[in-house]
């Protein structure tokens, strides 16, 4: 589905070369303030124009449609979609039934039945990204103080990303990378175990994001090879803080105090300007495949902005989850939440049964 979330809940809409691609956001509490401008730093962080990326240069301007009234949020469900004006669909309609290998081009026309929009991948393109990032904005003030940030720390395997780049581009070719995320300020207990887990969550997000083939949290594989002395986390003090991370800021599928981190690993581009061979879904024989259009060399370059608005989106929606029992009606002037009546309430009956508790029979 196109759908992710229980309490904050983000749909996203539209295809690559279509009229528009966007996003709808629901449960979005009215009174935070939302204006067109603040989308525009981090849309301008997912934009091509690097070197690497594609020549493909899109405005991105977020056209608000709905849920948002006087530089408010009323409450309701907030749309936002960008236009598409900078297509070439020309070079896609040469290879309609000629799948691009490493694409969705073969599965997709199977599961449509051919009915799929094939022009930059349709609706499988990393263009819908730019609706996560808008999410993503949302989020990230819903979640404050937690604080998301992701950066690029490996091209083609290597530290040295700009000579990755230019070797890629010298054999027209592409490489893949490693992105790092980490996640700051979460309070004790978000998520739950097994189905639900931070780690699922988070990977469920993280994998929607095309081109994605891997993840792993704090020490990740290489915990793998350790010893328990040495993996295990020593706590040292009342808030959880301990004194490695190799548990990547989860334990038992609950954040434990500590940052969460992890790092994604993004294959290589799939179009490259080699020749390479395909099938053709017509006669069912081999032929060859020469792409043209404008692509990226490394995709990974532009995913960090992506990598933090899903991360964060997984982050609001836990939150939201972890507090519903006095969930927030509305945002004061002030940015305050109203109070939590329900809270204080189940507060005091929770903390009057542990006095129970503790009262000698």
């Amino acid at each position: 589905m196109n759908s992710f979330g229980r309490l904050f809940r983000v749909s996203i809409f539209g295809e690559s070369h279509g009229e528009l691609a966007g996003v709808l956001i629901d449960g979005c509490p009215a009174g935070l303030g939302l204006a067109q401008d603040d989308f525009l730093p981090d849309l301008e962080r997912r934009k091509s124009g690097s070197k690497g990326t594609t020549t493909r240069r899109e405005p991105d301007i977020p056209l608000i449609k709905t849920g948002v009234m006087n530089g408010k949020t009323t409450g309701a469900p907030v749309l936002i979609f960008f236009q598409n004006t900078d297509i070439d669909s020309g070079a896609y309609d040469q290879i309609r039934y000629l799948p691009r290998p490493g694409h969705a081009d073969f599965a997709a026309f199977k599961k449509y039945g051919g009915f799929n929009d094939h022009r930059g991948g349709g609706h499988f393109s990393g263009r819908l990204t730019a609706g996560l990032v808008a999410a993503g904005v949302i989020a990230k003030k819903l979640i404050e103080p937690v604080r998301v940030g992701a950066e690029v720390i490996e091209a083609g395997g290597s530290r040295e990303i700009e000579k990755a780049i230019d070797d890629a581009l010298r054999g027209k070719d592409s490489v893949g990378g490693v992105l790092s995320c980490r996640a700051t300020g979460l309070p004790v207990g978000l998520g739950e175990p097994f189905f639900d887990s931070v780690e699922s969550l988070i990977s469920h997000m993280v994998f929607s994001v095309p081109g994605v083939k891997g993840i792993e949290f704090g020490a990740g594989f290489a915990g793998s090879a350790m010893r328990g002395s040495d993996y295990n986390d020593v706590i040292i003090n009342s808030e959880g803080r301990t004194k490695t991370n190799n548990a990547g800021g989860i334990n038992g599928g609950l954040t434990n105090g500590n940052e969460i981190i992890f790092r994604a690993a993004v294959r290589p581009t799939a179009s490259i300007p080699r020749p390479q061979s395909t099938i053709d879904l017509r006669s069912g024989k081999s032929a060859p495949l020469s792409l043209e259009g404008r692509h990226d060399t490394c995709i990974a370059l532009r995913m960090p902005v992506i990598i933090e608005a899903v991360t964060a989106i997984v982050l609001a929606d836990l939150l939201f989850i972890h507090n519903s029992l006095w969930a927030i009606d509305h945002i004061r002037e002030d940015g305050s939440i109203t109070e939590n009546k329900r809270s204080s309430h189940r507060e005091r009956e929770v903390l009057d049964l542990q006095g129970d508790a503790d009262e000698p029979r």
